[in-house]
This record gives structure tokens, C-alpha cells and sequence, in this order.
């Protein structure tokens, strides 16, 4: 396990050209090539609203949910669309591109408006899902889709809902469901195979305090409750009500990379037990915690 790459050595959710590269060849290689303007309108679009680059909206200001993060989910679903594609024998263009298009404004609910002055995007945590549909319809109107492809994308973001159902999220077609399923469960597992997950916790925490959500009283509660979270939050929502879709990555990771493993389950296991070791060391010390959970930086020299 040691041997195989870390995914950010693939392509860097970080690189924002890096990322878009990756979703046109991918689509290419679908034979999706008529899709590749309005993919990189979708890109730019998203990019820019992060970067507070659009006139009606603030910055990004959430240090957790950032564009990083959004290009992270990006990738994911990239690469289980393709995965699942390539397991059925094929996918229409219709549901990838709306996939892609929901995965890319999934949290673009918490950027602020111009005119909000109180706090950050954070306040907007809870009911931030249909937020971001809103913002997805602008700005994917004007780009040609119909209303009936938009009803569909918004049901996908509806997917990412953590407490939602998604059988009770009403689609027109089964690749379309599907296509939602595939986004609920990248929103996860991006996040948890980040390599930085462990270190970006406190970030989370301070969203969650400043959107008064409840069952963390401290950054370092939460670190103790991250292995509880992924093993009954988060892998029983995957493996259940999500309907199992990580059963494609392996088929990107081999067709794509020519490694016959999903580097998503690898780099969660990784993170676990890095989390285990640094906990069983530091006890309730935090700011032990912290400097054990450092990792390296993405070029590989030392923090």
C-alpha cells in the first residue's frame, strides 16, 4: 500500500487548471467532446465566485468548505462517473454533465452575498444545499439548460443533504439517480481521503460553531468523534442509502491509472490510523494532537 501514489499526486484539487485538464480528458474519453466549452464555463464560473471575482458575491470565506474542497468533490464524482460508465458499458452525456455541473456549485450556498456583512458563509451551513441550487440555476440558465435539467442537478445537490433520504429525492431517469447517488457519496469521501482531512478538523469545527449546530463542544471533541463519524455516519450512509457507488472508483483507478486499487478507501484507511496513533500518543492534549497531525506539504519538503 505504500507503493501506490496519494491521490493528490494524480491531479491536485489545489491546481485549478490541474483539475479542469483532468475533467475534459476524462469526458473526452467518454466521447463527451461537445461538452467540453460549457465543462470549462462551469469551471471558470464556479472558480470566480470562489475567488470573488463575480460582482454579486463575496469571497469564499469558509476555511474548510473552499473551493479546494469543492474541486476535491469535483474530482470524485469525476472519477465514479467514469468508473460507473465504464462498468455499465457506457453513460449518456446528459446525466455526466449534469453531475459534474451539481458537483461543481454543491457548497457555492456558503459563499456570501455582497450586501451580508455578519460573520462568514458558515451561517448559511444549515439549509446551504438549496442555497447553492439557487446559485446554480443563475448561472446555468444562461448557459442553455433547460429547466427540467435543472430540476435534476438541484435533486443531485439534494443528494449531499447528510441527514436527507435520497430515496425520497424524485429523478426522471436511473443513471440520473444514480448520477446523484455517485455526488452524495463524493462529498464524502473527498473529503475523508483528503491528506489533510485530520488538520483541517478545527476548521470544521469553527464552521459548525458559528452555524449553531450542535454535537461538538470543542475542536478536540470532534477529533475524538471523527472515527465514530466516518464508521457510523458516514460509511453506513455510503454503503447504504447512497446504494454502495465507491464499487466503481476501482474501475476509474484501473482504466485511467493503471493501478487496480481505489486510492480513496487506501488514503481513508491511512488517515484513520494516523488519527488512532496520534490520538493514543496525545491523550487530551490538543496541541499535541495537532503537531502529530501535521503532515508534509504536497511538494514533499519538510512543514
Amino acid at each position: 500500500m505504500s507503493d501506490l501514489p496519494q491521490l493528490y499526486e494524480l491531479v491536485n484539487p489545489a491546481d485549478e487548471a490541474a483539475v479542469l485538464a483532468e475533467v475534459q480528458s476524462v469526458a473526452a474519453s467518454l466521447g463527451f467532446t461537445e461538452q467540453a466549452g460549457t465543462l470549462t464555463a462551469i469551471h471558470n464560473a464556479v472558480a470566480d465566485l470562489f475567488g470573488g471575482r463575480n460582482p454579486g458575491y463575496k469571497a469564499s470565506n469558509t476555511r474548510y468548505h473552499d473551493l479546494e474542497h469543492t474541486l476535491s468533490v469535483v474530482l470524485a464524482t469525476l472519477r465514479l462517473l467514469h468508473g460507473c460508465a465504464l462498468a455499465h458499458g457506457g453513460c449518456t452525456p446528459g446525466p455526466f454533465l449534469l453531475g459534474l455541473a451539481a458537483a461543481y456549485f454543491h457548497d457555492t450556498g456558503l459563499i456570501q452575498e455582497r450586501h451580508e456583512t455578519q460573520g462568514t458563509g458558515a451561517r448559511h451551513t444549515l439549509g446551504h444545499e438549496a442555497r447553492s441550487a439557487a446559485v446554480m440555476r443563475a448561472f446555468l440558465t444562461p448557459l442553455g439548460f433547460s429547466g427540467a435539467d435543472l430540476d435534476e442537478a438541484m435533486a443531485m445537490i439534494r443528494c449531499t443533504e447528510l441527514a436527507g433520504d435520497p430515496s425520497q429525492v424524485s429523478f426522471r431517469t436511473v443513471e440520473a439517480a444514480r448520477a446523484g447517488l455517485i455526488l452524495g457519496t463524493a462529498d464524502l469521501a473527498a473529503q475523508i481521503a483528503d491528506r489533510n482531512y485530520l488538520e483541517k478538523l478545527p476548521s470544521l469545527f469553527k464552521e459548525f460553531e458559528e452555524a449553531g449546530l450542535p454535537g461538538f463542544s470543542s475542536e478536540m471533541d470532534l477529533m475524538l468523534k471523527t472515527r465514530s463519524f466516518y464508521e457510523q455516519v458516514a460509511k453506513k450512509r455510503m454503503d447504504g442509502p447512497l446504494g454502495g457507488q465507491m464499487r466503481y472508483m476501482v474501475h476509474h483507478f484501473r482504466q485511467r491509472w493503471d493501478i487496480d486499487e481505489d486510492l480513496y478507501a487506501v488514503a481513508i484507511v491511512r488517515n484513520m490510523a494516523h488519527l488512532d496513533k496520534a490520538l493514543a500518543s496525545c491523550g487530551e492534549s490538543y496541541d499535541c494532537l495537532m503537531a502529530l497531525l501535521k503532515r508534509r506539504p504536497a511538494n514533499g519538503t519538510a512543514p
